[in-house]
C-alpha cells in the first residue's frame, strides 16, 4: 500500500483481521494541558502480518502499542482482537487477554538476573496456574525455537545482550500468543547481535507468529513487510513491501 492510501488492512477477502481498530482516540492531561495521543486512529493487521510501527517521540506509536497490548484502554472506539471487543473491558479481563493472546518482548529484558533462563521463560506458566513438568517442558522447548537449548541452566546474568533479548523473546511465546509486541527489541543491542535477533523475529514470522514492533531505526524497520508511521496521534503512512531478509543476511 502506497502512502496516502486507505490504511485498512489489505488481507485476504472475506478473512477477518487479527486486529481491527476504528476510530481510537486516547486524550492526556498534563497539568492545564490536554494532549490527545491518538486521533481517530483506524488500521487492520492481517494474522500472520510483520508490522513496524515508527514515528518520532509523542506521535502516538507507543501510546497505539499499549492499547493492541490491552494495557490501556481508549476513551472512544472499538478494538476488536481475533473478533472480540477489547475496548472498555475490566482490567480483570485486560489482564486476562494479555496473559492468554499477548506476548510482550522490552527494550531491556526484563528478566530475573539470578534466575535460571528456564525459568524465566516458565514464568508466564506459572502465573496461568500450569503444572511445573508442563511449564519446564514448554519453556524448554521455546528455548531451543530460540537456540538457546544448550543455556537452559544459564542465569540471566551469565548471558550476553543477545542471548537475553532470545530469552524474553522464548518467554514472550510461551503461552503461544496470537500476537507478538515488542517495544525496540534491538535498542539495548550492537549492530551484528540486533541482525541476528531480526533474523529469529523474522523467521518466527515466516512460520506465521503475528508481530507488531516499534522501532525508532529504518534498519529495523526494513525487515518488516509493513511500516505504518504515526505523527499527532494520527496514521501518516502506511506502506507494504518486501521485506530485507534478516535471516539470509545473519548468515552471512
Amino acid at each position: 500500500m502506497s502512502a496516502g492510501a486507505n490504511p485498512l488492512s489489505a488481507g485476504k477477502p472475506g478473512v477477518a483481521p487479527l486486529i481491527a481498530v476504528r476510530e481510537l482516540v486516547k486524550t492526556y492531561r498534563i497539568g492545564e494541558t490536554e494532549v490527545r495521543a491518538l486521533d481517530r486512529v483506524s488500521l487492520d493487521i492481517a494474522r500472520g502480518e510483520c508490522v513496524a510501527i515508527m514515528g518520532p517521540s509523542g506521535s502516538g506509536k507507543s501510546t497505539f502499542m499499549n492499547m493492541l497490548g490491552c494495557l490501556d484502554v481508549p476513551d472512544s472506539g472499538s478494538y476488536r482482537l481475533a473478533g472480540d471487543e477489547v475496548a472498555g473491558l475490566s482490567d480483570d479481563a485486560l489482564a486476562a487477554i494479555r496473559n492468554r493472546s499477548v506476548g510482550f518482548v522490552f527494550q531491556q529484558f526484563n528478566l530475573l538476573a539470578r534466575t535460571r533462563a528456564l525459568e524465566n521463560v516458565a514464568l508466564p506458566l506459572l502465573y496461568a496456574g500450569v503444572g511445573r513438568a508442563e511449564r519446564e517442558r514448554r519453556a524448554r522447548e521455546r528455548l531451543e525455537q530460540v537456540g538457546l537449548g544448550e543455556r537452559l541452566e544459564h542465569t540471566a546474568a551469565q548471558l550476553s545482550g543477545g542471548q537475553q533479548q532470545r530469552v524474553a523473546i522464548a518467554r514472550a511465546l510461551v503461552n503461544d500468543p496470537l500476537l507478538l509486541l515488542a517495544d525496540e527489541p534491538t535498542g539495548a543491542l550492537d549492530t551484528r547481535t540486533s541482525l541476528e535477533v531480526m533474523a529469529l523475529l523474522q523467521s518466527l514470522n515466516r512460520a506465521g507468529q503475528t508481530m507488531v514492533f516499534v522501532t525508532h531505526e529504518a534498519e529495523v524497520a526494513r525487515f518488516a513487510s509493513r511500516v505504518v508511521r504515526f505523527r499527532d496521534g494520527r496514521v501518516e503512512r502506511d506502506e507494504r513491501r518486501v521485506p530485507e531478509d534478516a535471516v539470509a543476511l545473519a548468515a552471512a
